[in-house]
């Protein structure tokens, strides 16, 4: 055993909502996984074999096959492709520079779903700005420029600087464009300084005018921040040819440890399978398939399995769409009231902080010893009210309990969304610290005699960053 005291407020209550036998088995699934667990091996493959997988690319349909071809090998039942249809977006060229007052090469990437410039390319003086809600100034007027939007994120260890400055990726082109603006450039969302722009989706609005959008470096966002302080003009030109494809087929991949008693009765896994275009994902999401896969496999690999099933599901297009997560809803309505329990990893590769949930009341004893059962790797913070994640919204929104084990995302994006997220960030043994979290939480939702109880109506409603 890991010896580990527990911290003060999660010693077991009396009396014990969880029966000796189930405590025991969840702790030897934590113990096994904490002394060394596979899920870096498939992370490995899935970052090295099938590399990127943008939704509707070649890598995503790799990404597929390679999905169905490991759940089988390593013993799961039951698994399928489920069909989804992807928005296909291709990146294209992508060049930028500074033309006055003096000349700079900057380096930047299409926001994800981006228009593309004119062939010639974007050329307009720039406006900084420090928020969407500048935008709304009345001394301020973008019409025939470049907003440059200099919204600066703040490192922080729960990835809450991320939701604080992701909206002007998320909105900045649709309310630039509503004010007459041809075209954004963002400050990456990162808390890097090296010159590797992060990408992202952008979100347009039906009837507003579409203009190109782009991420800038940090230091290429802060060389622009230089010269505005200098009180000069500040003209840019930049060239995207990135376009949408018609629309295409992807799909979810599914596969189960079928519970002995309640097969019908569902905990799922979740992770997304897809990944942005730049690097190999093997932070997002390899990492998180790797937790779910090798979490699942753990509890599979037990002499008695759990009167649930587990079920594992790794998600297409997440990054720019939810498609996955739509088709699951939809392809699974019928069942939905039996799934007692959603979870997602989706937060990178680094070590457990914290156990996130959202349930009914009466959950929370249970949900108390459980966060006991992971203290000792570091996830026995009981954090109220989480979103669970993005494949799992439309879950949460019809009830069904959702989950995280959260992780410390204090360097997570220095390499998210860019052509640094590659093998080589993974740290193997943060991982099964993760995987020794996700497993004894699934057995112990799976094996529990009463579910979780769902969540009120008035919980249901989407979490903001």
């Amino acid at each position: 055993m890991l010896g580990l005291a527990l911290p003060a407020g999660l010693e077991p209550q009396t009396p014990a909502v969880i029966a000796p036998e189930i405590r025991k088995t969840a702790e030897a699934l934590r113990e096994k996984a904490f002394a060394g667990s596979q899920a870096a091996r498939w992370v490995e493959e899935l970052s090295d074999h099938v590399g990127p997988r943008l939704s509707g690319s070649p890598g995503d349909a790799a990404a597929v096959s390679w999905a169905v071809a490991t759940l089988k090998a390593r013993g799961f039942a039951n698994v399928r492709a489920e069909k989804a249809v992807t928005h296909v977006w291709k990146r294209g060229i992508e060049t930028g520079e500074i033309t006055a007052p003096f000349a700079q090469h900057l380096v930047l990437t299409a926001l994800g779903g981006s228009v593309p410039t004119p062939a010639e390319g974007l050329e307009a003086e720039i406006v900084e700005l420090p928020s969407l809600a500048a935008l709304e100034a009345p001394t301020v007027n973008v019409r025939g420029k470049i907003v440059f939007f200099d919204k600066k994120m703040e490192r922080t260890g729960d990835g809450s600087g991320y939701g604080a400055a992701v909206d002007v990726r998320s909105h900045g082109a649709a309310r630039a464009a509503k004010l007459g603006a041809v075209g954004v450039l963002i400050r990456s969302i990162a808390t890097d300084h090296n010159r590797t722009p992060h990408t992202g989706g952008t979100d347009y609005e039906a009837g507003i005018a579409k203009i190109p959008a782009a991420a800038l470096s940090v230091p290429d966002a802060e060389l622009l921040e230089r010269l505005v302080k200098e009180k000069k003009p500040v003209r840019v030109r930049f060239v995207l040819t990135c376009h949408d494809d018609p629309d295409a087929e992807t799909a979810n991949v599914v596969g189960e440890i079928p519970g002995r008693e309640r097969p019908e009765e569902i905990v799922l896994l979740g992770a997304h399978l897809d990944s942005w275009d730049l690097a190999t994902g093997a932070i997002d999401d390899g990492a998180g398939c790797g937790i779910v896969i090798e979490a699942a496999r753990q509890i599979g690999q037990l002499p008695r399995r759990p009167r649930r099933t587990v079920r594992v599901v790794l998600f297409a297009n997440e990054e720019h769409g939810q498609a996955g997560a739509k088709a699951y809803r939809q392809a699974h309505d019928s069942e939905i009231e039996r799934h007692v329990a959603a979870l997602e990893a989706d937060s990178g590769t680094d070590a457990p902080t914290g156990f996130s949930w959202n349930a009914g009341p009466t959950a929370e004893p249970l949900i108390r010893e459980i966060a006991a059962i992971l203290a000792p790797v570091g996830a026995g913070e009981m954090i109220p009210r989480g979103s669970g994640g993005t494949d799992v919204a439309p879950l949460r929104q019809a009830g069904v309990p959702v989950f995280s084990v959260r992780q410390d995302s204090s360097r997570y994006f220095d390499y998210h969304h860019t052509a640094n997220d590659t093998f080589d960030k993974i740290v193997p043994a943060s991982l099964d610290r993760m995987v020794a979290a996700v497993s004894a939480f699934a057995y112990v939702a799976a094996e529990m005699p009463e579910p979780f109880e769902k969540i009120p109506a008035e919980a249901r409603k989407k979490d903001e960053w």
